[in-house]
């Protein structure tokens, strides 16, 4: 049996069975699980831009034949992926990640250079392995760590949307294209103009699925992971108007992506992907939803489908008589605040009352203010306005999930602060004044 053969088979095998043996070792609830499968996605999505970086850079060197993908050795990829991705979870899920770090890169200073021929490490190889730290395993491990503990909420759904985003457009493409005789070269083969037209066009779904997780985020306090779902039900921003956004998105996105591509079989991929989700959705309905939620999850699905949206939002108080309506405060004493309020009156938004931000019971008001109800807390200028945005249709609706994405949001407000609409204070019975001319 040549060298060869059996670096590859122990590069591969032995990372299992230890997998194996400490699976069996240590019991596992439904988190840790969880804390499992996106650690090792991470990796496996990340060890290859990190592995092609390092073979363009001149960091390392694969010389091996049959079992490859994209030029890097598929026992030698997922048995890292084993050891940088599940391994370290398992054996130290609360050794400070420093530690962990180091004793990684001490490993693979000791096992990558032994490696050789099938991998060989040029020089400067401990520069890539410094990159491929940074970009693999300690984002990998805080996600699992974050995913276990059930903390940093935002952080570990961020690094979901990465992850996500990472499989859709990058790895799972190169996957079908590997396999089907496909390249990336269609990207530039068609005139520039074209191929950014196309790439706008990607924002649609793009933001369809972004405001879902953040809905899940926000209102939900969880994730788009089944096993890391949201506490509450949520039945606000898209999920107002269908019941599986996500999965839409994720199929827009690869079939317009395979239009990019020039690719029937990555826009087939995406298909495929549907039709998966259909029966997911369908299991995750029939077996936890409505057990978990129970008549408020019944009400919900009667009015909104899975995957044919509404043109008008659904409401909670529009299915039951105990369920107050969203309330928008707008000033009645302001000139700019008012012509707000009437505008959003004419337009007919379900399930929102535009309440006078003078009968605020409670701290003065200094921005339009939505309260959607439920203990959900108060949202102030830009995303005030969207949220009233998402009550009129689904147009207006994507409007507003554009407007309340993160960063764009606060943009947003930055040039409506500049433009004459920066915080105000509602002095009792009087008209406003900005904050800069209030009366101390």
């Amino acid at each position: 049996m040549s060298r060869i053969v059996i670096i590859r088979a122990f590069a591969l095998y032995l990372p299992v069975m230890s997998l194996i043996c400490a699976w069996l070792i240590k019991r596992q609830v439904l988190k840790q699980r969880a804390a499992l499968l996106l650690s090792s996605l991470w990796v496996f999505v990340s060890l290859l831009p990190a592995n092609l970086l390092a073979i363009r850079l001149g960091w390392w060197q694969f010389h091996a034949f049959g079992g490859m993908f994209l030029g890097i050795p598929v026992d030698l990829l997922l048995g890292w992926t084993v050891l940088w991705g599940s391994l370290p979870i398992l054996l130290f899920p609360r050794t400070p990640i420093v530690i962990t770090a180091t004793v990684a890169f001490g490993l693979d200073w000791l096992l990558m250079p032994a490696l050789h021929p099938v991998l060989e490490v040029k020089p400067q190889w401990l520069a890539g392995e410094a990159v491929a730290l940074a970009l693999c395993f300690i984002p990998a491990q805080l996600l699992a760590r974050w995913t276990a503990e059930e903390r940093r909420l935002y952080g570990r759904v961020l690094l979901q949307v990465i992850l996500f985003a990472a499989l859709i457009l990058g790895t799972l493409p190169a996957i079908v294209l590997a396999n089907t005789g496909g390249t990336w070269e269609a990207l530039l083969r068609r005139p520039l103009w074209a191929t950014s037209l196309l790439l706008q066009l990607l924002v649609v779904p793009a933001v369809i699925g972004l405001t879902a997780v953040q809905e899940f985020a926000t209102r939900g306090h969880g994730t788009p992971l089944p096993y890391d779902p949201p506490s509450r039900l949520v039945v606000s921003g898209p999920y107002a108007y269908v019941a599986n956004p996500m999965q839409i998105s994720a199929m827009l996105m690869l079939v317009m992506w395979a239009v990019v591509l020039r690719s029937a079989w990555v826009a087939a991929a995406g298909v495929m992907a549907h039709i998966y989700s259909i029966g997911l959705a369908t299991f995750d309905e029939t077996n936890t939803m409505e057990a978990r939620f129970g008549e408020a999850w019944t009400i919900y699905r009667r009015a909104v489908r899975n995957w044919v949206p509404r043109w008008r939002p659904w409401r909670p108080s529009l299915g039951s008589a105990t369920e107050p309506p969203a309330r928008l405060y707008v000033s009645a004493t302001c000139g700019m605040c008012s012509e707000v309020s009437r505008w959003f009156k004419r337009q007919g938004a379900v399930g929102i009352e535009i309440i006078p931000a003078e009968d605020y019971e409670g701290k003065p008001l200094e921005r339009i203010s939505y309260d959607a109800g439920g203990g959900s807390g108060l949202e102030q200028g830009v995303a005030a306005i969207a949220r009233g945005l998402e009550h009129i249709n689904l147009a207006w609706a994507f409007v507003g999930w554009s407007m309340r994405l993160p960063l764009v949001r606060q943009c947003l407000q930055l040039l409506v602060d500049a433009s004459g609409g920066e915080k105000r204070v509602l002095p009792a019975g009087r008209t406003c004044v900005t904050a800069s001319t209030q009366p101390e």
